[in-house]
């Protein structure tokens, strides 16, 4: 694409938006050498990436990069056998490290299922080198400092090179403390030549022997280094030296070291600038409210609300700009600062933004072309050099424009054929357009010659577009109007002025019949916009808050389930245990009927009628509910009278009643026996003959059940059933497990939220079969697992 397109809609103020969000050099040069796509397969790869950076910032805040220096030069220098100092391996090490850290945050981010498109791919080809990257970080700091861990022998140098200087410092000591303090200028240890030295008066430079290295401006002071200290310091300086042969060493072995990666390491620091750029890219959208462009291959442009990206947008007014579709050439009429060239460069600049892989400042579901080429002639391009006019200017813009401009092209021109005679320009503009046309060029065009009104309804695929106009306040609203030219408001601007009545009535009356018609019914037609905008806006404002009420209780709604199933389960927890508590009692009672049966004693009626009652009285009523109204209608449908079937819950038995004993008790014929039960323990039978046919299936259920020869498993696997389930198995697999004579069984009821382990166990508390049971061996499940002994 032309460079001058992106000069002319300012696209690098576009991309300095980016700038703070970057942290690598690869990054910004990245940044800096970006230029629109024109292939719609690049500018497809290039949103999607974008968008995987969007969703990634969304979630976690963006891809963890820290600063990294360009390491350029230091790899041609590696490619050269040369040794890299401190610093420079430290950058090396940096982008080594943050490769490492890079893959392991996409590692994170594939467990959680995060939705990527394309940048994971980028994250696979990182190559990580572990070795050599911690070779490098316990060699060198940051700051590019070697360390004491980079060999033994250096860290034996840095010891005694310790040791030697604080015993030069105590011998110094001696001669600033002590009573040859009073022949120094100052009582201070400083250094001369790399070697210790103490500021002694020039009258007393034999006091202390030794070597003399400096003296003052005066003469006055020598600076002496000790005869006492010379071994000292020679020793000092030699470990120095060794010291400095040791770290040239190190860092020779680190260059050889990491030379043979250094393409690898290279493309790295490509992929993490990379990286960074689309970082910024989902920062920057986040921060101007930018929207994913949908891209049309057809060069369908439908911008909704489009904001031009430089200009706050709580100051600038969205547009809907449309073109491509049904037109492919929209003419904009009426007078300056309306607004009209501001809505062209919104057009250029976000088709610049979406085609360099942007967000777009527009709402959502907006979509943009792929043009091949944006040419535009905006403002005036005056040659002062050519010394050409404004009008010559426009024409060599156009001029180049036109030789090049094809189907796949976006022109913007903006006050086409201005600068000379307003019917030559008027007709020189027509013109162009109409050779643009003919090249089936996309353009939008900004004129004030009303000759091109009717322009745009005589050609093809061409629309008439205009800025909105206050009439009442004759002010701009910066609103574009599509379908309707602009009108003139020239004289209504005048008389609002103050110019006299007399002057306004002689212009009008030197204006043609048919402009003034043609005024008229613009007027009429923008007013009759403005009513249906307005209407429309009202009518998206009641929609909005009509959704926001849905999703508030929609939410509402959901928290309701999710409590009520909160409830049901803690209920369902209660009242298990209340049914465990009440089997436990009832085993009690049978095994006493049974040890009766054993010993042999016959089992009376009343005993039995006794027993049934104590089973009865285990039901507890929750007062609560006697109280609920919905179940007081409920109560009312069971109306009992003599002879009617019922089903006595209780038992599970079917019998007819006799007749009412009580307030609340009824006699029942239940089979052979005759018996007292509650009201509240009788449901009436919808059918006449269900006490007949269920009697006569209970026999065939108890011989089937007798002589079941099912076989029994150890082994109750619980994990994945729902707890109401889970607890029927666990009594029907302990009642199996009992009748095999099972010594002990295992259930594993897994660990999960605990629910299937509580119930279980408090059911296995409640059996009377159940001598004990403990948690699993830790290789056989621990605590997600149970062991019962019968």
């Amino acid at each position: 694409m032309n460079s001058k397109i992106l000069e002319i809609l300012e696209f690098d103020k576009v991309k300095a938006k980016a700038l703070p969000y970057l942290v690598s050099a690869a990054g910004k040069r990245e940044l800096d050498d970006l230029i629109p796509e024109t292939e719609l397969n690049k500018v497809e790869l290039s949103i999607k990436e974008t968008t995987d950076g969007v969703n990634i910032y969304r979630l976690t805040g963006g891809i963890v990069i820290p600063q990294l220096a360009d390491i350029s030069t230091q790899l041609k220098r590696l490619k050269m056998d040369a040794v890299l100092n401190g610093n420079e391996l430290a950058q090396i090490a940096k982008i080594l490290r943050t490769s490492m850290s890079v893959k392991d945050f996409f590692a994170k981010l594939r467990e959680q299922d995060v939705d990527m498109h394309v940048i994971e791919h980028y994250v696979d080809d990182l190559v990580t080198i572990p070795t050599i990257t911690k070779q490098l970080v316990t060699a060198i700091e940051g700051d590019g400092h070697i360390t004491d861990e980079a060999s033994t022998k250096l860290h034996g140098l840095r010891q005694r090179i310790t040791q030697t200087e604080g015993a030069i410092r105590t011998k110094m000591e001696g001669f600033t403390r002590g009573s040859n303090a009073k022949y120094l200028s100052d009582t201070i240890v400083t250094m001369r030549n790399d070697r210790y030295v103490i500021p002694v008066q020039a009258n007393y430079r034999g006091k202390f022997g030794g070597i003399v290295h400096d003296q003052s401006g005066s003469g006055q002071t020598l600076f002496i280094e000790p005869q006492s200290v010379i071994e000292l310091n020679n020793r000092l300086r030699q470990d120095q030296l060794d010291e400095k042969q040791e770290e040239i060493r190190i860092l020779a072995e680190l260059s050889a070291a990491v030379a043979p990666y250094r393409v690898d390491i290279g493309n790295n620091e490509r992929i993490l600038g990379h990286l960074d750029f689309i970082n910024a890219k989902a920062q920057m959208a986040h921060s101007m409210k930018a929207t994913l462009p949908i891209i049309s291959a057809e060069q369908y442009v439908d911008l909704k609300q489009a904001r031009h990206p430089l200009i706050d947008a709580q100051k600038t007014v969205a547009n809907d700009i449309i073109i491509g579709e049904d037109y492919q050439m929209v003419v904009i009429t009426g007078p300056n600062t309306g607004g009209k060239t501001i809505t062209m460069k919104t057009l250029g600049l976000i088709q610049l933004m979406g085609q360099s892989g942007f967000y777009i400042p527009a709402q959502e579901e907006s979509s943009i072309g792929v043009f091949r080429e944006i040419f535009a002639d905006i403002g005036d391009e005056q040659s002062l050099e050519q010394n050409l006019s404004t009008f010559s200017s426009h024409m060599s813009n156009i001029k180049a424009i036109l030789d090049q401009a094809d189907d796949n092209s976006l022109v913007l021109l903006d006050e086409v054929g201005a600068g000379t005679d307003p019917k030559e320009g008027a007709a020189l503009a027509m013109s162009i357009l109409d050779d643009l046309g003919a090249k089936e060029s996309y353009v939008l065009v900004t004129t004030h010659y009303p000759e091109l009104k009717a322009y745009g309804f005589d050609r093809d695929k061409t629309i008439n577009a205009s800025m909105e106009f206050d009439q009442e306040t004759l002010q701009p609203t910066y609103k574009l109007l599509l379908g309707i030219p602009g009108r003139s408001n020239a004289l209504e601007i005048a008389k609002r002025l103050g110019l006299s009545d007399s002057v306004i009535l002689e212009a009008k009356s030197l204006i043609s019949e048919d402009s003034q018609d043609l005024n008229a019914i613009i007027g009429d037609l923008v007013n009759q916009r403005k009513l249906a905008r307005d209407r429309s806006e009202q009518l998206e404002h009641d929609l909005q808050e009509a959704d926001a009420l849905q999703t508030d209780l929609t939410a509402k709604f959901n928290r309701f389930e999710a409590e009520k199933a909160k409830m049901l389960e803690a209920a369902q927890v209660e009242n298990n245990h209340l049914v465990a508590q009440s089997r436990k009692q009832a085993d009690k009672i049978i095994d006493r009927l049974r040890k009766l049966e054993l010993e042999g004693n016959q089992i009376k009626e009343n005993q039995m009628i006794d027993a049934k009652g104590e089973l009865n009285s285990l039901k507890v009523d929750d007062q609560r509910l006697k109280k609920n109204k919905v179940l007081q209608r409920e109560k009312l449908k069971h109306d009992l009278k003599d002879g009617d079937p019922v089903l006595v819950k209780s038992y599970g038995q079917y019998g007819d009643l006799i007749r009412k004993l009580g307030k609340h008790e009824w006699e029942v014929q239940l089979g052979i026996l005759k018996m007292k039960v509650n009201e509240t323990d009788l449901e009436k039978s919808k059918q006449a003959n269900v006490a007949a046919q269920e009697r006569e299936r209970e026999p065939k259920q108890r011989i089937t059940r007798a002589v079941s020869t099912r076989e029994t498993s150890a082994r109750l696997d619980l994990r994945g059933h729902r707890y109401d389930q889970a607890m029927s198995e666990v009594d029907q697999f302990i009642d199996h497990a009992v009748l095999s004579n099972l010594p002990s069984v295992t259930i594993v009821h897994g660990k999960g939220t605990g629910a299937l382990r509580k119930g279980t166990q408090e059911y296995l508390r409640s059996n009377p079969r159940v001598k004990s049971f403990e948690y699993a061996a830790p290789n056989a499940g621990g605590d997600g697992a149970t062991l019962v002994f019968f």
